[in-house]
């Protein structure tokens, strides 16, 4: 028996059987240790092999091919990455301008990381109806750097039908994946997606501009229209990991395009000379902000347990 996973939290996990009916379910023991390099070996929207129990219900034996999937670096020092995600076709990536403020080089880290598993993604940018005229122009600034980049932008209200109307058709019958940080509002805009949902909202907290953690798990929710919308917990610092230095500039489109130009093959785009890319920062072909995220990312140290630096 086949089945899909909607929710992990922890020891047992909600999965959708091919039947239709909904179970919950674990890990056998030789498949929670075999080469666990993660927090959550299994992750909403992974497709497993199941078999019935003893006492303890249906057993998960084997974890299918993904397609994809997409991770970061697990706060849990013990473990070394925590998988948001499986199986998606397209990352929505919400952030907000203010209320709280989502830092441009969090976005950056989500792109790279989204990037390195081929996962095309799309940023939506909720709470424009707080705008005013500054906000509005840095948003219009920031759509013109990413959509040149292949990043669909969007402005939108969570709570208003009409600016989130063409997700609704651009999700459906497929299998999405909505993260950002805590506050963002991302529950409001997957309730917004379908009137059958109706998952807990969180409030900001008013003394950090925080969000408060409301997911605390990843979970898949089935849409009314067909498919499936992974709703992540809010992430507040997103360290990579799984991804070697000398790579990172295979991950942002606008390096990758030039890498050619540069005179050394084995370019890092640091202090090497006659580099395209440094070039293109100098001719403002390439946004600073985006330059200086890649440096703060080459020079992390990838060891550092605390990512002081991550966003």
């Amino acid at each position: 028996m086949q089945g899909l996973i909607l929710k992990s939290t922890g020891k047992w996990y909600q999965v959708l059987l091919e039947d239709g009916q909904q179970v919950q379910a674990s890990i056998r023991g030789k498949l929670r240790l075999e080469g666990l390099k993660t927090t959550n070996p299994i992750a909403a929207g992974d497709h497993v092999k199941m078999a019935p129990g003893s006492d303890e219900g249906w057993a998960i034996t084997t974890i299918l091919p993904r397609q994809n999937y997409i991770v970061r670096k697990a706060t849990n020092l013990s473990k070394q990455m925590q998988i948001l995600a499986a199986n998606v076709d397209r990352a929505y990536l919400v952030v907000t301008l203010k209320s709280p403020i989502t830092q441009i080089a969090f976005i950056d880290r989500f792109l790279v990381a989204a990037e390195s598993f081929r996962i095309p993604t799309t940023l939506l940018f909720n709470k424009i109806d707080l705008f005013d005229e500054a906000d509005t122009e840095y948003f219009e600034a920031l759509r013109t750097i990413y959509e040149n980049l292949g990043y669909p932008c969007y402005g939108i209200t969570s709570e208003d039908a009409g600016t989130i109307a063409f997700l609704r058709d651009e999700i459906k019958g497929k299998q999405v994946m909505i993260s950002g940080n805590s506050g963002v509002g991302k529950t409001t805009l997957v309730n917004g997606l379908d009137p059958n949902l109706d998952l807990r909202t969180g409030e900001i907290s008013k003394a950090h501009e925080q969000g408060k953690h409301t997911t605390t798990f990843a979970e898949m929710h089935a849409l009314s229209s067909g498919g499936y919308i992974i709703d992540t917990p809010g992430i507040r610092a997103f360290g990579l990991i799984d991804l070697e230095k000398e790579y990172f500039a295979h991950y942002f489109p606008e390096m990758r395009a030039l890498m050619g130009e540069c005179r050394f093959s084995n370019c890092k785009h640091l202090n090497e000379p006659h580099c395209a890319v440094k070039a293109a920062v100098e001719e403002s072909q390439i946004a600073p902000h985006r330059y200086q995220n890649y440096l703060q990312l080459m020079h992390e140290d990838p060891s550092d347990p605390y990512r002081r630096s991550a966003f």
